[in-house]
């Protein structure tokens, strides 16, 4: 990888000569790597997103953050449904030639005509360690899964399911209350920062692209509406993990009477019952779990209902020690 001439720009950034890329991005977590890009002095011969969607209880038409970024910034942008066979598409990127391809939550696969195309590669921030929570939720379910560490990898795209050569790793604590709705901003930066970071690696020859280590790989999949179920079954601080890693959506539920109640928060102490029933201490309102563990249910929503501190919820619904939720 020859390395030209660094303009003053990039000596005050220290990101190595400017590159000639296309960011491809879709939502908010994307937004400060294209912003830091754009700071760093890259050219940024193209932005591509997915279509503006419907959005909310009005269906109002909203473009995607990354979009709105690029064009306050005057850049182009490209909104394809399709990638893979889409010609005109594939015919305009040839003619940019980008030196990169920036990936970073598109949520698009990447063909491998587009894998090809550049000198450097298609370079991608995921929100894990990899080879940990490869997939869509990797935020999310590192969470769920009660870990204390995670962070940010930049990796070399290939056909697999983020498998491919890993380049640089950032790592971040995660703290005891942090949620999935806290995370995503700090990985965010630090994807941003990692990003730029890679570039001028990638330039100076200084990065070596390794292997990722199949024996330790795991995996973050989609999350579904299911997910969101609590497991009385499981420990409280279990089921408290999937809480913070499922926000804002599923969130965490359980049926009341026969309807679905959402807990919008919870902790874990001490205490003994069946699994899933109920104990009313004063204005608190606890459902038992595993292990000895109770989950203390501070804030709910009854289908149908506002949303509402557990001693209103107790007061208004008459709840019965005893009782069995799920």
């Amino acid at each position: 990888m020859k390395v030209r001439a660094q303009d003053a720009e990039c000596r005050r950034t220290g990101s190595g000569r400017p590159v000639r890329l296309v960011f491809c991005g879709t939502p908010q977590f994307a937004v400060p790597t294209l912003q830091a890009l754009i700071a760093a002095g890259h050219e940024i011969a193209l932005v591509v997103t997915q279509p503006d969607r419907p959005v909310g209880r009005t269906q109002e038409i909203v473009a995607p953050p990354v979009k709105q970024l690029a064009l306050s910034h005057g850049l182009r942008v490209l909104q394809p449904e399709k990638i893979k066979t889409n010609a005109e598409f594939r015919a305009e990127l040839e003619t940019i030639a980008p030196e990169v391809i920036v990936v970073v939550a598109y949520g698009r696969i990447i063909p491998k005509w587009m894998l090809d195309l550049p000198r450097y590669g298609n370079i991608n921030g995921h929100a894990s360690l990899l080879p940990k929570y490869r997939g869509a939720a990797p935020i999310q379910w590192a969470i769920a899964n009660g870990e204390t560490i995670t962070g940010v990898t930049t990796m070399l795209l290939d056909e697999g399911l983020d498998t491919g050569e890993m380049l640089l790793k950032h790592e971040i604590p995660i703290a005891p209350e942090q949620t999935s709705v806290d995370l995503f901003p700090i990985l965010a930066e630090v994807g941003a920062k990692l990003m730029v970071e890679t570039l001028a690696g990638l330039q100076a020859g200084t990065i070596t692209p390794h292997q990722q280590d199949e024996s330790q790989a795991t995996l973050a999949p989609i999350l579904t509406r299911e997910d969101g179920r609590i497991q009385f079954a499981q420990t409280a601080q279990w089921n408290v993990n999937r809480w913070r890693g499922f926000q804002p959506w599923p969130g965490c539920f359980t049926l009341f009477r026969g309807k679905k109640l959402t807990v919008h928060r919870m902790h874990a102490v001490t205490g003994v019952g069946e699994p899933g029933a109920v104990r009313v201490d004063g204005g608190n309102l606890l459902a038992a779990c595993t292990d000895g563990t109770m989950l203390v249910l501070d804030e709910v929503q009854l289908e149908g209902k506002k949303r509402m501190p557990a001693a209103d919820f107790l007061h208004g619904y008459q709840v019965k020690a005893g009782e069995v939720l799920g």
